[in-house]
């Protein structure tokens, strides 16, 4: 059995260790906190025995658990992310355990008033009698991914402590700068040397997923004209304006706070302006890929009419793709999935597939040669003040990694 409070003291051990990644930064890693974990990372990893643990000079932890089997079957990998996202500051996190959930709501802090309610996140539902780890209510809690982090680190302290579990070789990494989008930039995927992998950076119990957003970044500048504003007329050109008129002409209903599922969104998430110049910032999201890059030429096209009606050209958009589908390079080998949905019914979880609608590191190294499924890692809420784990998620997806490498011996003898 897969020891609750050992998983309890490690993942807090890692969420109290700042790793938030900033997105304006192009160094690697984004951020110099988060070598901080990926140091202790590395003493924790050779603590329980893995071999060839590796940091290298971009903050990339590669480590191997040998193989216990006398023949050959394929190497496969696990890898978390270890930053935090910017979106919530992750700096002076305060864990707080409640233990035998009773389906009420959560204070999570009593002195601002910040309630975890069930009544808003109905999911808190399914976790009644268990054991739940919260925020304070002033940080995110970094579950995402550093329950990922913990339940690979406990799974291969388990294999270790169990040779009776047969399992082939073994790689897992952990990346920085995830969240911001280059978690798999400088990923050495020949470095790491397995036939496919997985990334433990899902959310809800059971959700196990290869379709993720296509993606793609929207930075529309707008320029204008300051003039002092008693003498301004036919003179002044403010760009908030302009900028206000440039967001009520995409589609209203397809923003994230709208759609589910399959459908897409173009979603405003920076606005920073005066009267002379205003920078929108944008992410676009679609699943389909012809409607992804429907929704770029929307974008430009937009742009485009107002430049002619203004007669002047006082809108430049730059359109940067970030990441695609990984359901393409899946596909092909659905063995891979199909193998986590047979564990999962083994230890009595029901999978739950489904879309992502983000993206993981594993989409990115689905197309540098590294088919990469996303599996739960148990948190919800991610990136804001309502972030929560319930342990035993974090229990099963630990179970999950060792029935993965257990089942992998099994069906390639």
């Amino acid at each position: 059995m897969i020891d609750k409070q050992h998983i309890i003291d490690r993942f807090i051990k890692y969420v109290t260790i700042d790793t938030e990644s900033d997105l304006n930064n192009p160094a690697f890693p984004s951020t110099e906190n988060q070598w901080d974990l990926a140091k202790v990372l590395v003493a924790d990893l050779k603590e329980i025995g893995l071999k060839e643990v590796d940091l290298d000079d971009n903050c990339y932890i590669m480590a191997t658990l040998p193989s216990n089997l006398d023949y050959e079957v394929p190497t496969i990998g696990f890898v978390a992310h270890i930053d935090t996202s910017p979106d919530f500051t992750g700096k002076n996190v305060k864990p707080q355990i409640v233990e035998n959930y009773d389906g009420k709501d959560i204070v999570l802090n009593k002195k601002q008033n910040i309630i975890l309610s069930p009544d808003y996140f109905d999911d808190l539902l399914q976790y009644k009698g268990q054991t739940i780890i919260t925020t304070d209510g002033t940080t995110l809690l970094g579950a995402d991914d550093k329950a990922g982090v913990t339940e690979i680190v406990s799974a291969m302290e388990y294999l270790i402590q169990h040779p009776e579990i047969k399992h082939g070789k073994i790689r897992i990494c952990f990346t920085p700068d995830e969240e911001v989008g280059k978690g798999a930039h400088l990923f050495d995927v020949e470095k790491f040397g397995a036939k496919w992998a997985y990334t433990m950076d899902g959310s809800q119990i059971g959700e196990l997923e290869y379709e993720n957003f296509n993606a793609a970044s929207a930075k529309i500048t707008i320029t204008g004209k300051i003039v002092h504003p008693g003498y301004a007329k036919g003179k002044m050109i403010n760009s908030m304006l302009i900028a206000n008129e440039f967001i009520a002409a995409l589609p209203a209903e397809e923003v994230p706070e709208k759609t589910t599922g399959y459908e897409g969104f173009f979603h405003l998430h920076d606005l920073n302006g005066n009267v002379e110049e205003t920078v929108l910032e944008y992410i676009i999201r679609d699943h389909d890929l012809d409607l992804f890059e429907k929704r770029k030429d929307l974008v430009q096209k937009i742009a485009f009419d107002f430049n002619e009606r203004l007669q002047q050209n006082l809108i430049k958009v730059e359109i940067k793709n970030q990441y695609f589908n990984m359901k393409q390079k899946v596909i092909p080998v659905m063995y891979i999935v199909d193998l986590v949905e047979e564990v999962m019914t083994d230890i009595g979880i029901t999978p739950l597939i489904k879309p992502i609608r983000g993206g993981t590191d594993g989409s990115q190294l689905s197309y540098k040669g590294l088919p990469c499924p996303n599996i739960f890692a148990g948190g919800h809420n991610f990136h804001g003040r309502y972030e929560y784990v319930p342990v035993e998620s974090m229990v099963k997806a630990t179970e999950v990694i060792v029935g993965i490498a257990n089942k992998v011996s099994e069906k390639f003898k």
